[in-house]
């Protein structure tokens, strides 16, 4: 190790998979012991995302049919993004902002130091197609104040971002360019966004911008105005009729993170040869297909969970060439993690919900 850090630290865990009750605040956790190949971070800040609740109630689960805000709850084994049981007690926290105080074996000691961010998707731990670990899933991850991660996954970012802007790219932000990168995003092109004033559809927004797309969002009526000013060019209010809207064969792209009830009509304002990426379901994951829509328009469809190293290599040149820049709509300490999550569920709040991560035990 080449730098002191203490043998004990603060931080959530979760204990199960159920209600609020399975997060508890601790004081007394190990903290983690960066191996070969790692590096230890002293957190600042990580970010609330829909997959921490999904994990926590065991939405994954194909038991589960309900959306998240129903509280659809498994306590099956196949609970979680990869199919296979959790090991528990796990740290949850899939972002992780915060510097390097130590490194294992291999790794450039000059590297301690660095404000980095860790990549959600970690590569390192398995192999295959396709295959990936989530960070604070089939590891800990970012809601304590240490965290370990592999040292090629861990970048560092020069900008003048706060914590709380920071900790709010890594699982949003990389699941957004990872969807338009799969579906190809062009200048030129029209794309419509569901969701468009959480976490992953407001990066989404901006980022079809940056690539020159004309966007249109899907959102609460009272957050229309957010989404316009993330650079949408129309807000269309949640459970519209989109046909009605915007017109049969009207859009290139659908990026949707919703599903649930409203799925039909997105094949349908697809144009000829349009494609569709999805990579959530907090409406509800089961829906209506009419299949005869995919095929005799030519659809392309792409499920969206792994990406490659790209995506996250060109997100962190984004931010340090300014290019974009998070919403963060509310920051609360860790200790506060329940509030945090409920604020989340209730959709009151436009942007992301950040955990500041406490600097003193």
């Amino acid at each position: 190790m080449t730098h002191y850090f203490p043998a004990t630290m603060s931080g959530v865990v979760l204990t199960g998979h159920g209600g609020f009750d399975k997060l508890e605040f601790r004081t007394d956790l190990p903290v983690p012991q960066p191996a070969k190949g790692e590096v230890l971070i002293r957190v600042a800040a990580s970010a609330i995302n829909n997959t921490d609740i999904n994990t926590r109630i065991g939405w994954y689960s194909k038991a589960v049919r309900e959306s998240t805000a129903e509280g659809g709850t498994s306590e099956d084994d196949d609970a979680s993004w990869t199919g296979e049981a959790l090991h528990f007690p796990r740290i949850q926290g899939a972002d992780c902002c915060g510097h390097i105080v130590a490194v294992g074996e291999g790794v450039d000691p000059a590297r301690i130091g660095e404000r980095v961010i860790v990549k959600n998707l970690l590569h390192s731990y398995v192999t295959g197609p396709f295959a990936c670990w989530t960070f604070g899933s089939e590891c800990d991850g970012g809601f304590a104040q240490y965290a370990k991660a592999p040292a090629a996954e861990t970048y560092a970012v020069n900008c003048d971002w706060t914590d709380a802007e920071l900790a709010s790219m890594p699982c949003a932000w990389s699941t957004a360019e990872g969807m338009l990168h799969r579906a190809g995003v062009k200048a030129g092109e029209t794309v419509l966004i569901t969701g468009a004033s959480g976490g992953v559809g407001s990066a989404a927004v901006q980022l079809a911008r940056r690539r020159g797309a004309t966007v249109i969002g899907i959102s609460s009526k009272a957050k229309a105005d957010q989404v316009l000013a993330l650079g949408a060019s129309r807000v269309v209010a949640r459970g519209a009729n989109l046909v009605a809207e915007l017109g049969a064969d009207s859009v290139d792209v659908v990026i949707d993170i919703a599903a649930g009830p409203g799925f039909p009509e997105l094949p349908e304002v697809l144009k000829r040869g349009g494609r569709y990426a999805v990579a959530g379901a907090i409406a509800g994951p089961i829906v209506e297909l009419d299949v005869r829509n995919l095929y005799l328009k030519d659809l392309t469809f792409f499920g969206c969970t792994y990406y490659d190293d790209v995506v996250f290599e060109n997100l962190v040149s984004y931010i340090e060439r300014g290019e974009i820049r998070p919403n963060v709509g509310a920051t609360y300490p860790l200790e506060r993690i329940v509030e945090a999550q409920q604020e989340f569920l209730s959709k009151n709040t436009g942007g992301k919900i950040v955990l500041i991560i406490p600097q003193t035990l």
